[in-house]
């Protein structure tokens, strides 16, 4: 019988108890070790068992794998998965690496089935539906939100430029640059003929 390291771990199984698939991706990798880094939380290591499952990593077992979740994870998150993935950085073992990203994309758990064991179907749909309009409702107002602050920095504060505008000072530049060089050249001829 496993031993959990963390709730993450047990949840973590749970998952992979019920997606035989994702266990039979993880098999050719059992035994090795996988760090998990999320500052400023402590850090967490899982070794794959033989079942595909993950077990306790022995203090001495060197990570094949270390997969670091930085600081900016949650707001990136909020803009879509492309994003969170952009912020997580793997290092070690590159077809462990291949495998766990491709469990992060794929793997769903899927609330409302395991909420249905307790409170049966009707309820649990009614719920699962509650906490979907919940959740998409705080990430329109997360993209709102930031939103209204990109306007704020470019409109009122002027931290940020528009593009176009970007654009058009850069060609305006260039003019410019072109100008100083044919008013260099005209200077140098007009010097060469006194």
């Amino acid at each position: 019988m496993l031993t959990f390291e963390s709730p993450l771990a047990a949840a973590l199984n749970r998952l992979l108890q019920s997606e035989p698939w994702a266990r039979e991706r993880l098999l050719p990798f059992a035994s090795e070790t996988l760090e998990l880094r999320a500052p400023p939380l402590p850090t967490l290591r899982f070794t794959i068992a033989a079942d595909g499952r993950l077990g306790t990593a022995l203090p001495a077992a060197e990570p094949s794998l270390v997969v670091t979740i930085r600081p900016e994870a949650l707001a990136a998150a909020v803009k879509g998965e492309d994003h969170l993935l952009r912020s997580i950085d793997v290092a070690g073992n590159a077809k462990l690496a291949s495998e766990v990203m491709f469990l992060v994309r794929h793997l769903r758990w899927d609330f409302e089935e395991d909420l249905a064991k307790f409170v049966g179907d009707a309820a649990a749909h009614r719920l699962a539906g509650l906490a979907r309009n919940a959740a998409a409702w705080h990430a329109d107002a997360a993209q709102r939100i930031a939103g209204s602050f990109m306007e704020y920095a470019v409109e009122e504060m002027k931290m940020l430029v528009r593009r176009p505008a970007l654009e058009d000072f850069s060609a305006a530049l260039a003019r410019l640059r072109d100008a100083v060089e044919r008013l260099e050249k005209r200077v140098e001829r007009l010097a060469g003929r006194h």
